[in-house]
């Protein structure tokens, strides 16, 4: 039913793969377009409880934007700022989900690619994928990834240079730079990729959809507010029902039954 990207529900675990090989995976609006409405499905799937975000073939994850195909260049003004605002909507849906979202970065990631991959709650990546900002070089900065980088890097001088060089970086340091959570080996991704979705997809399917809303919302509150918002957030988690049958669980020795309520 897609065009550009494939998906595939397993084991509780969501797949979408972006599904343009001969073009790098690079994003165009036909993919935005269909990455909005497969992310927004498996988000309200009863049998998906983590997304996994992925690239087809084994040496690109996303190369970016795709400029073959307009991207927001061509048209009226007010057509391109739509275009870009389908872009920037793509990113609000992300932080949006209800359920955790993990990065499966089998190759580079570039421009809009590196802006996805950061944009997933866990990234996992291959040890000889690259990262950058390339889009200094065709006379374009990097807008909208700029908000999704800036808040997972520890170091804003550092994303800065990227983006005004256009400059690459080794999967070593994106994780040096807090963007990547792990590093394996090629062969290994899948593995890792099994290892963690799994861990993810045993928790509470209404605990994970209460605590990762609030990490994004308490992530740009002031302290003391961020404080007493966590103070209302877990008000409300121990009212749930999953909590009984965890506690209980725990006190038995048994493995949860988790209703999601």
């Amino acid at each position: 039913m897609y065009q550009t990207i494939t998906t595939e529900v397993k084991d509780k675990i969501a797949t979408v793969t972006l599904s343009r090989e001969d073009r790098r995976n690079a994003i165009s609006p036909t993919m935005i377009s269909e990455l909005l409405d497969a992310l927004n499905e498996y988000d309200g799937d009863p049998n998906a409880q983590v997304i996994v975000l992925t690239g087809a073939g084994s040496k690109v994850f996303c190369a970016g934007a795709d400029f073959g195909e307009s991207m927001g260049t061509t048209g009226s003004l007010v057509d391109r700022y739509e275009g870009q605002r389908k872009f920037a909507e793509l990113f609000k849906v992300i932080k949006g989900l209800k359920k955790p979202i993990v990065g499966r970065i089998n190759g580079h990631a570039m421009g809009g690619g590196f802006g996805l991959a950061c944009a997933c709650d866990i990234v996992i990546a291959a040890d000889d994928c690259r990262f950058g900002t390339p889009e200094i070089n065709v006379g374009l900065f990097p807008y909208i990834i700029m908000a999704t980088l800036l808040r997972f890097t520890s170091s804003p001088k550092r994303l800065l240079e990227m983006m005004l060089t256009g400059e690459r970086i080794e999967a070593k340091e994106a994780q040096q730079l807090g963007i990547v959570n792990h590093i394996v080996p090629r062969e290994q991704l899948d593995v890792k990729i099994n290892e963690v979705t799994q861990k993810i997809a045993g928790k509470s399917p209404a605990i994970l959809r209460l605590g990762r809303r609030a990490f994004y919302t308490m992530r740009d509150m002031e302290y003391e507010k961020a404080l007493e918002f966590l103070a209302s957030m877990l008000t409300i988690n121990t009212m749930a029902e999953d909590v009984a049958e965890g506690i209980a669980a725990f006190l038995e020795k048994r493995e949860p039954a988790w209703k999601g309520k």
